[in-house]
């Protein structure tokens, strides 16, 4: 089948706490409607059978609208289901041993917001990087420390994968962030918590739109 492809621009993760109220399909298709190009499963405390019938039920939704879904950790899970993609922390595992349990054709994404994470990132294994987090986050109490805008202009150079600015991100810096020259943005509360989350979608993909033309 080969490797999907992938836009980072607007890349929708979600938060199992914040879809609630209108549900995880909902949530998912009102953000897609409005334009999130890529989609994030994360759930960090349902069991394996849930999270395995969530990724099962996003992956209907998704794959007749070429959207793809890459599932956060849960390795063994994505494999099974055939989610197009895996995204780990640096403390998930090795990429090297993740790339050997999804094969080649899995998209594979990183978090690294260190000099130090960026230099350990093993060549020909990752697809792209999750760059930040960029301010602290309700959503990921236990974040590293947050590294600006500047911190993020200031790592982008140093590895040409592509890269997602991740953690604390919404309508307030998203200019910022794109004018870096990052690939996209990676949002939670910004979709999950709005009154209208496909009306948020649609008002993040303006700015993101505007930060690329120099508006």
């Amino acid at each position: 089948m080969g490797k999907a492809a992938f836009d980072l621009s607007l890349y929708f993760v979600t938060d199992p706490v914040l879809v609630q109220p209108r549900g995880l399909l909902a949530t998912v298709a009102a953000a897609v409607r409005g334009g999130a190009t890529l989609v994030q499963l994360r759930d960090k405390t349902s069991d394996d059978q849930q999270f395995a019938a969530d990724a099962d039920a996003l992956l209907g939704l998704l794959r007749p609208l070429r959207v793809p879904l890459i599932v956060n950790d849960r390795v063994v899970i994505a494999k099974a289901v055939g989610a197009d993609g895996v995204h780990i922390g640096q403390n998930d595992g090795d990429p090297r041993r993740v790339r050997d349990i999804i094969g080649p054709d899995m998209i594979l994404g990183l978090s690294a917001g260190t000099e130090a994470e960026f230099a350990a990132v093993p060549e020909g294994v990752v697809d792209y990087l999750g760059v930040g987090p960029i301010r602290g986050t309700g959503t990921k109490p236990d974040h590293d420390p947050p590294i600006g805008v500047d911190g993020l202009a200031r790592l982008l150079p140093l590895h040409p994968l592509p890269k997602v600015a991740i953690g604390g991100v919404g309508p307030a810096n998203t200019h910022a962030l794109i004018a870096t020259g990052v690939d996209g943005i990676a949002v939670v509360s910004a979709i999950c918590s709005a009154d209208d989350p496909e009306a948020a979608t649609r008002d993040l993909v303006r700015l993101i739109r505007q930060a690329r033309e120099g508006a």
